[in-house]
């Protein structure tokens, strides 16, 4: 497992800090799912999905219902940045709870291809995780100096074997 350290300034958009969004865009595969895709275009081939309809996004569904009717080809990547607290959950996305985070990870194999990768981004180290037979390929922290907390990136390989 890989420990990186980025300094770089706070932005309540993650990716629109520059160095934040090049790791992620220096980390993805070729079929790119972000899940949270917010306002940031990344320079990947990325499928946008975000609930809030004033996002550039090809779909506007909650993140849970995407992933339960996606049934299309799997992706090599999947991107984790929803909003990091209730009060955000709240304010970002017109008063709509945005957070199955179980719900979501127990969910994300099934359109994740053997050894596809998950990003995710948050306050803390909440992630994939053995359990659901991920391995932690690289913790970045993001740090934004002064009294800012820091921002996690997470980097974690499926290795889940093929249906």
């Amino acid at each position: 497992m890989e420990l990186t350290l980025i300094n770089t300034n706070l932005n309540k958009y993650t990716f629109k800090s520059k160095k934040i969004k090049n790791w992620v865009e220096q980390n993805c595969g070729n079929n790119v799912l972000n899940l949270f895709a917010g306002d940031t275009l990344l320079d990947v081939n990325e499928i946008r999905n975000d609930v809030d309809t004033d996002r550039v996004a090809m779909y506007h569904k909650d993140v849970y219902d995407f992933i339960c009717e996606w049934d299309d080809n799997k992706f090599d990547t999947i991107i984790l940045d929803p909003p990091y607290s209730y009060r955000k959950s709240m304010k970002f996305y017109n008063g709509k709870y945005s957070s199955k985070f179980k719900l979501i990870a127990d969910k994300i194999p099934e359109i994740l291809t053997e050894n596809g990768i998950v990003i995710s981004f948050g306050y803390h180290s909440t992630f994939m995780g053995k359990t659901r037979n991920f391995e932690l390929k690289e913790l970045c922290v993001f740090a934004h100096g002064g009294a800012q907390h820091c921002t996690i990136g997470l980097i974690e390989q499926n290795k889940n074997l093929s249906d």
